[in-house]
């Protein structure tokens, strides 16, 4: 190689690491002082508003939150920043999510969100997370900061993680590890098969033998749960056990009325106490079964389309507000897939109908953040809790207004521009500079 090649090629090499280092997107260190935040309107997540509020965290936990002037605050040196006029949240919190199992739909080398076989709770969907998926920075800048890493295929597809969104590996990413089991409910009605000529559904061949193995999973994991001596580890039913002590939530994922409550009357009978509907879509016919029970609902489909001709063109959208006058807790998901991302939006879509705000708000941080089992550790802005932060200027569920100017994990101030930002004000200092010159 001559001398001329190797000057180019060392030229080629800094311009593609400085394209590199002006996208790059690096986890935050841990909080290294003190931090204040003044003037903001703060949304505690818990249905409560301070107008004039302080936030005071360290070490990456809340030391106080109250009105400004108002709030005793400890005697140290803080790094204040002056918020006024901006509103302040909890960290959204995903339910529901692929994040960092999927990449692209339409790759199959990207994909590992789910595994072959019918039953496999033993499956971990921590240990696929990517934490340098592309897709994570755009979930950060609309505020989501934790979010349930969810594995999907067969009936029981495994174990979620609750994650962080800001990390080097999947290790540091695990906020909460395995907090649930994931069950997909057989339907007892099934499509027609058109290619056949056939125009009406049909009852499922398989259903009593799938919701046999079930119930014989979930029976032979209750005995192996009382055994004293266990000769051999079997995973699949190791991997149950935290359904019986309430370290673990079923996660039961159907949109079908009585697929629902065959489901939960069959984990009740096996003394399952922690349940979460994931869908739910007919949940609102049997709306007295799941408020006696004393379960949340999942609402991943807002901005979806009525399913049937009868229902009003909108009903997805107001089906937050049926649930909310039911009595019955919530949890706002934007489904699994990447525009997840929009989740906040499509709280504003059913506050636009009907929806009470501060119930929005808690539908997307306190709710799943019980459901979660990490109730005590985020989902709200209070004392002793995780410092789990986003600062606003303008409305968090108006896509219109909402600019999320600064978020924190655990006390980390992280870096929120990435890619897309990146090529923004690329292209608009282009095209800006080309028209201005016109």
């Amino acid at each position: 190689m001559n001398k001329i090649n190797i000057v180019f090629c060392f030229i080629m090499l800094c311009c593609s690491a400085g394209l590199m280092a002006q996208t790059r997107v690096v986890p935050a260190p841990a909080q290294e002082k003190p931090m204040l935040l003044r003037g903001a309107t703060i949304h505690v997540g818990n249905g409560t508003v301070i107008e004039n509020g302080v936030i005071a965290f360290n070490n990456g936990k809340i030391m106080a939150v109250g009105e400004d002037g108002r709030t005793a605050l400890p005697r140290m040196a803080f790094e204040e920043m002056d918020v006024s006029g901006k509103h302040i949240y909890p960290g959204l919190v995903l339910v529901g999510s692929n994040l960092g199992l999927a990449e692209v739909s339409s790759v199959n080398a990207t994909l590992d969100q789910s595994e072959q076989g019918e039953f496999n709770p033993n499956v971990r969907s921590i240990v696929a997370y990517n934490t340098d998926s592309e897709l994570i920075p755009t979930f950060r800048y609309n505020g989501i900061l934790l979010a349930q890493s969810t594995p999907s295929g067969g009936t029981i597809s495994g174990s979620s993680t609750v994650v962080q969104l800001d990390a080097w590996n999947w290790e540091d990413a695990a906020y909460h590890t395995d907090d649930a089991v994931h069950m997909s409910w057989p339907q007892k009605e099934i499509g027609a098969r058109w290619w056949l000529g056939e125009t009406e559904g049909r009852r499922n061949p398989n259903y009593d033998g799938i919701v046999q193995e079930v119930d014989d999973l979930f029976s032979d994991a209750k005995a192996y749960s009382a055994l004293q001596n266990k000769d051999a580890v079997n995973l699949k039913l190791e991997a149950m056990q935290g359904l019986f002590d309430r370290s673990k939530a079923l996660f039961i994922h159907s949109n079908d009325a009585k697929s629902i409550v065959s489901a939960v009357k069959m984990a009740r009978k096996h003394g399952v106490d922690r349940i979460v509907i994931n869908g739910g879509y007919e949940a609102l016919l049997i709306k007295d079964f799941i408020k006696n029970e004393g379960i949340p609902v999942v609402l991943g489909d807002i901005h979806g389309l009525p399913r049937r001709d009868h229902e009003d063109t909108v009903f997805p959208y107001k089906m937050a507000k049926e649930f909310y006058d039911a009595g019955i807790e919530i949890i706002i998901s934007g489904g699994s897939g990447y525009a997840a991302r929009n989740m906040p939006f499509y709280a504003g879509t059913a506050v636009a109908h009907g929806l009470p705000y501060e119930e929005a708000i808690k539908a997307m941080t306190a709710t799943p953040a019980k459901a979660l089992g990490i109730g005590d550790r985020a989902g709200t802005l209070e004392k002793g809790k995780d410092a789990m932060i986003i600062v606003v200027e303008g409305d968090l569920l108006d896509m219109r207004s909402s600019n999320l100017e600064h978020a924190f994990i655990s006390g980390r101030k992280i870096q929120l521009d990435a890619r897309q930002q990146w090529l923004y004000k690329k292209y608009s200092e282009k095209y800006g500079h080309d028209t201005n010159k016109k």
